[in-house]
């Protein structure tokens, strides 16, 4: 027998137990897999799962009615006037009889300038008028005497012109005189300093002992009417040939304002003007509106939210703003179907009124839509509705 046969010979007996090994590796290779295929198989995938649960939603019904259209801005209050009282004389303040923030009527006391020195000058002037006065009445006795005297040729005719000329000098000095008592009345008018206009009055600008003077910058005090009163607003020009168009009509559109937070009615009026000019800055128009302001609600530089009413829209479908949404492609709403999936509608908006938006197509009165909810949802997603007592209708 030779090597090779020799080497055959003796690895034969090996071959059972190797053959055996992969058999064993197989097995348990193939017991592996079966038991991985099944756990997974028992597993859920998580992303298919949150897939398939329904999306927790809001929904509201789209009604039919008339809705308001107004168009809002953030007004400036501002009073019909604004005015510095200032005193008319020079002289000592030795009164001020207001307590800042009151309100005022037109002619009331405010302060009292020292009128000591203003009845001296009255008194003054009256003394010259008298002897003015006086000196005027002899003139025109003399001047009696004289034309008797010319009548019967004693004098000659230029003295008598000459005492009529003294006569008209003196009443010309008296007339002067008269102005000047007159002149003096009204400074000691004057130191009462007095409210010109009916209003609230700011600070105190000046301190009783100060001297005031006529040229003072500052004056005494100011003065606010706050009944009625205006707010300036302004609105996009974009909208201002619809203001025109129903402002042109015989009854005047109302305006509400409303505090900050659109939360609050602060007062109701109307509009009074419109600009004349389109701001190039901002792109709007001003507009000012007029308030009875009974209750004060409004205060000088306040600032307020001014809704100006222009036109209301009958028959109209009405959904919540929220519920609209926009695309590319146009605005659209998620319809709730009667079998809790959701359907993606075209909608063509014709007007906004805050917290609610008219419908001119798309939509019916008595649809359920979506208004909550609507960043999880597209065309037929199941949605999970909330229990009639919380369904917005």
């Amino acid at each position: 027998m030779d090597t090779s046969e020799s080497a055959l010979v003796d690895q034969a007996p090996g071959r059972p137990a190797l053959l055996q090994g992969w058999r064993l590796w197989a097995i348990v290779g193939a017991a592996a897999l079966l038991l991985w295929l099944f756990f997974r198989g028992g597993k859920k995938d998580p992303a298919a799962s949150a897939a398939s649960r329904p999306v927790p939603v809001a929904v509201a019904l789209a009604r039919k009615g008339d809705m308001a259209v107004r168009l809002s801005g953030l007004g400036t209050v501002t009073a019909l006037s604004n005015v510095t009282v200032k005193s008319r004389v020079d002289g000592q303040l030795v009164r001020v009889d207001f307590i800042e923030g009151q309100l005022v009527h037109e002619g009331q006391l405010l302060a009292e300038i020292d009128p000591r020195p203003f009845k001296v000058q009255l008194m003054q002037a009256e003394g010259q008028f008298a002897k003015d006065n006086a000196a005027f009445q002899n003139a025109k006795a003399d001047l009696a005497r004289l034309e008797g005297l010319v009548k019967q040729g004693i004098i000659s005719r230029q003295q008598l012109d000459t005492q009529i000329s003294s006569v008209a000098q003196f009443e010309a000095a008296l007339k002067s005189d008269q102005a000047q008592v007159e002149s003096a009345k009204l400074n000691l008018i004057y130191s009462r300093v007095t409210a010109p206009i009916s209003g609230r009055v700011g600070l105190r600008l000046v301190d009783v002992g100060n001297i005031v003077r006529t040229t003072d910058a500052t004056g005494l005090v100011t003065i606010a009417p706050i009944q009625p009163i205006n707010v300036v607003f302004a609105v996009p020009a974009d909208h201002i040939q619809q203001v025109l168009s129903q402002n042109a009509k015989a009854t005047r559109l109302p305006v509400e304002a409303w505090d900050r937070d659109l939360r609050t009615r602060l007062a109701a009026g109307t509009l009074a003007a419109i600009d004349n000019q389109v701001d190039p800055g901002t792109g709007t128009v001003r507009l000012k509106a007029v308030f009875a302001n009974e209750d004060r609600a409004l205060f000088p530089n306040q600032f307020v939210n001014a809704q100006l009413l222009v036109d209301t829209l009958r028959g109209v479908v009405i959904v919540p703003t929220a519920a609209v949404q926009r695309s590319p492609q146009g605005d659209f709403v998620y319809l709730v179907k009667a079998d809790s999936t959701v359907e993606l509608r075209t909608v063509e908006v014709q007007g906004t009124d805050g917290d609610d938006t008219a419908l001119s197509k798309g939509l019916a009165g008595g649809e359920t839509i979506v208004t909550d909810g609507l960043e999880k949802l597209r065309p037929g997603s199941k949605v999970a509705l909330p229990k009639p007592s919380a369904a917005k209708g």
